[in-house]
């Protein structure tokens, strides 16, 4: 997915659909807060939800607290671990090494 600029849209379309957000996608700044003071006002329950969506769209796995506390900072940081997971992995080395 080379679009960012698409890419961002779809993150905050799903975040606005499975969130129920009452608030538009365009009111949305890339690098506005999830949580905490000044953000959009997501709870845990939200953080919950929103990362069963980015695996269900996505595939992309958050698989601890600390991860998902990095990358649900913000649309530009879910963004750019949406690229790193469906950007090809150069490990031909690791893959096809043999001890």
């Amino acid at each position: 997915m080379d679009d960012v600029t698409a890419l961002k849209g779809r993150i905050k379309s799903m975040m606005v659909e499975n969130l129920m957000l009452q608030v538009a996608t365009t009111d949305i700044a890339d690098d506005q807060p999830l949580f905490g003071p000044g953000s959009l006002g997501l709870d845990s329950v939200d953080a919950l939800q929103l990362v069963v969506a980015l695996d269900k769209n996505f595939g992309l796995k958050i698989p601890d607290p600390a991860a998902a506390r990095e990358i649900l900072q913000n649309v530009n940081t879910i963004v750019g671990a949406v690229q790193k997971k469906t950007r090809p992995q150069s490990t031909w080395g690791e893959r096809n090494h043999k001890p």
